[in-house]
């Protein structure tokens, strides 16, 4: 019986290596496509950062334009996000729709009290008990918007989301008002803040966001692929939402949100992407070196950490293909398949993890004289490399994104965050799979939100790169 034992736990060993150094290696293929193909376009001079210049951000914009903010139970942050948007952007064709729901009292009283006296504020109050869903409080935004249209005889010519702890650019509004000019929706990059209480959960944001808003959604727009919406720092002309919303409204729809989908921001940019005039990825220094970036603190705490990217992973991947399908297109196959990896690189790194203590296991019982070394195959011993020397090249360019960013140190720590990274992963895949099944069976969607206690506004500002 232990002999037959050791041999099954033998051929577990030799299973998970196999299965986990393939899929690495499909994975480093992967993203060593994305890393020549920013090299390349680089050195072709095509992506570039370009600096705006001094004064930047207090001009006129093109037409009147409304920002709209979800909100239930952010009267920690809500205040600081209005006072410091309306101070940032003077423009007064700017309107300011915040939503709130009438079981949240404070987060209405935090909202009113920061806009004082200033008429570019609105304060839209659901009727429904808080909170439903984020798409459904931004429908509800929408409607009010165009009340407030037909009351003006006056039509906005943008909309721009942000989330109730957003910290703003003062050059993000001119500079998405002039990309929209030509397009019908644009991204600014996100910049996770980091948090000196939680260099380890909170930080593997700055790493992931670094990386991916510098390489990765650069090269996606330099492609002409698609471009998801992060629901924050994203702009769409106001033309594009009444095309949406008139389609969801033959379909007996209210507003161009769906509230049953869980990442209606990914979606909708993907939409508008798509179709009409497409869309842009706008990554940009302020006359100081600063990136024109919408600034936030993100979860510091691992349950609150593995919920948010459970959401990420349920509604990119699972909901995202029940939703939209695939796009026939070379580019945009590639760019789905790298936006719904998720799960399966949860169950790749799980299987790598268990590899590890299976091995540790194996090393013992092999000093004791229990069990023989296997030998390695060829090809085994090839994907093994190749996922080692990946794994460094991989290390090295989150390094380099994140130094680059937030400063050495970080970028320091960002390989070291690598392992903390990758059991959220398992952890938020293993959560969107069951979450994926429930909602199979009720039907139902709900807004599981994060809470916010502290806004970046109100920290020191850190030294950024000039």
């Amino acid at each position: 019986m232990a002999v037959a034992a050791l041999n099954w736990l033998l051929l577990a060993e030799r299973e998970l290596l196999a299965f986990a150094a393939f899929w690495f290696c499909i994975g480093l293929l992967d993203e060593f496509a994305i890393d020549i193909a920013y090299l390349w376009l680089r050195l072709k001079g095509k992506i570039a950062t370009p600096r705006l210049p001094v004064g930047y951000g207090a001009e006129p914009l093109s037409g009147a334009c409304a920002v709209m903010i979800p909100a239930f139970r952010e009267s920690q942050v809500i205040g600081t996000t209005i006072a410091h948007m309306l101070a940032s952007w003077p423009q007064r064709d700017l309107a300011i729709y915040v939503g709130c729901y009438r079981n949240d009292p404070a987060t209405v009283a935090a909202a009113m009290a920061a806009a004082e006296d200033d008429p570019r504020l609105r304060l839209v109050l659901l009727g429904n008990q808080g909170p439903t869903t984020k798409a459904d409080c931004l429908n509800r935004l929408y409607l009010a918007l165009c009340a407030d249209e037909d009351r003006r005889g006056r039509s906005f010519a943008n909309v721009l989301l942000h989330d109730a702890e957003d910290m703003v650019h003062p050059c993000a509004l001119q500079a998405i008002d002039a990309a929209l000019v030509m397009r019908d929706f644009v991204q600014l990059p996100v910049r996770p803040e980091p948090q000196d209480d939680s260099r380890w959960i909170a930080g593997h944001y700055s790493d992931e966001f670094a990386e991916n808003h510098a390489k990765g959604m650069v090269v996606r727009a330099a492609l002409g692929a698609s471009i998801p919406a992060a629901g924050v720092g994203c702009g769409f002309s106001r033309a594009a939402l009444g095309r949406l919303a008139d389609r969801r409204a033959a379909e007996g729809e209210s507003g161009p949100f769906a509230p049953e989908c869980l990442t209606e921001d990914y979606e909708l940019g993907m939409l508008l992407s798509r179709e009409g005039r497409g869309s842009a990825f706008l990554r940009l220094r302020d006359d100081a070196g600063a990136l024109v970036a919408t600034r936030s603190y993100f979860p510091n705490r691992l349950d609150t950490a593995v919920r948010q990217k459970t959401r990420w992973v349920h509604g990119i991947a699972f909901q995202g293909w029940d939703r939209m399908g695939w796009r026939f297109h070379p580019i945009d196959i590639w760019m789905a398949l790298r936006d719904r990896r998720g799960p399966l690189t949860a169950l790749v790194l799980a299987a790598a993890y268990l590899l590890l203590l299976l091995d540790a296991v194996l090393i013992v019982l092999h000093a004791l004289g229990k069990v023989d070394v296997l030998a390695l195959s060829f090809p085994l011993k090839a994907m093994l490399l190749a996922s080692f020397v990946g794994f460094l090249w991989r290390a090295v360019s989150r390094a380099v994104f994140t130094g680059r960013e937030y400063g050495w140190r970080e970028g320091l720590r960002s390989v070291l965050r690598i392992p903390v990274a990758n059991v959220i992963a398992i952890m938020a895949g293993r959560r969107a799979l069951g979450a994926y099944f429930r909602s199979l069976q009720d039907g139902r969607v709900t807004w599981d939100k994060t809470a916010h206690e502290l806004h970046p506004a109100l920290i020191r500002p850190r030294k950024v790169r000039a």
